[in-house]
């Protein structure tokens, strides 16, 4: 069965939905994104993911096309076409189609592209790799200074998941004048005695929906919160480490370039705050 998609306003077969070549997004890489998981067929931490939207598109002078609660409603309605009951809802806005190709932004009336798809992704919380753990490898972080903007501009970190493929790990860790800023897709923390330490937020990093809730599920659980930068050295040292994102929850790491952390297993940490997550958003669902 193909999946039913949203451009500009209409459900279409995926086949049917096209866009412009001179739309900025395909050009220029001019546009932000989100990807809001499902489990059991309602949306995951949705409020935070239109915060976040709404503070990308205003950061690249975009206008937002919708407002949260017709965000809510196609965003329901791709579930509901799709009969998700577990995957993710991909969404973009770019600045659309200007009619020809020039650096220069647009005019305020050109209208921004709009498209939403869903990908089904049975039993997403119950990845076997939560069991296991990520390896991962460390690289240059050579990205552009605004990664707390959610921009489709996805190439180096598609680099870095290859590099990770090559290595055969699961991903890579950037870092940037000795530190560790974050994961291809994902927030980087350590976890020492019962601390939990990950980069404080600035241009440096993505703003993690799922971030914001496991530190604030931290805290609640008595559970210490560093926010600093630390180093891969650091790292390797710690006694549990993980990464976080909307896709992957909160997903073990059990080795940095080839050095075991900590036992070289999940640690009880680890599968603590996942398990917390997991509970605490399925509640507030929608």
């Amino acid at each position: 069965m193909t999946r039913t998609v949203y451009l500009n306003g209409d459900y279409l077969p995926e086949a049917e939905a096209k866009v412009s070549i001179f739309d900025r997004g395909f050009l220029m890489a001019d546009g932000v994104y989100e990807v809001t998981s499902v489990l059991d067929g309602k949306l995951i931490d949705f409020g935070g993911h239109c915060v976040r939207l709404a503070r990308s598109l205003s950061e690249l002078e975009m206008q937002n096309p919708h407002s949260d609660e017709e965000w809510l409603a196609i965003h329901r309605e791709l579930v509901a076409a799709n009969g998700i009951g577990d995957g993710m809802v991909y969404l973009q806005v770019t600045r659309g189609n200007p009619g020809d190709r020039d650096f220069a932004y647009p005019s305020d009336d050109v209208t921004p592209t709009v498209v939403l798809f869903t990908q089904s992704k049975p039993g997403l919380a119950d990845n076997p790799a939560a069991k296991i753990g990520f390896k991962v490898i460390s690289i240059p972080d050579i990205r552009w200074g605004r990664r707390d903007i959610k921009t489709v501009q996805l190439l180096y970190p598609s680099m870095g998941k290859m590099a990770a493929k090559k290595a055969g790990v699961d991903d890579s860790w950037f870092v940037e004048d000795g530190l560790v800023t974050e994961g291809t897709s994902n927030n980087a923390y350590i976890v020492k005695g019962n601390k939990i330490i990950t980069r404080q937020l600035s241009s440096d990093i993505l703003h993690g929906i799922t971030r914001a809730a496991v530190l604030r599920f931290a805290v609640e659980a008595q559970m210490e919160v560093e926010e600093r930068a630390f180093s891969i050295t650091e790292a390797q040292a710690a006694d549990e480490a993980f990464i976080t994102s909307a896709s992957a929850f909160v997903m073990p790491v059990v080795e940095i370039d080839g050095a075991a952390i900590g036992t070289g297993k999940p640690g009880h940490v680890v599968a603590r705050l996942r398990e917390i997550y997991l509970d605490e958003m399925r509640k507030a669902a929608v």
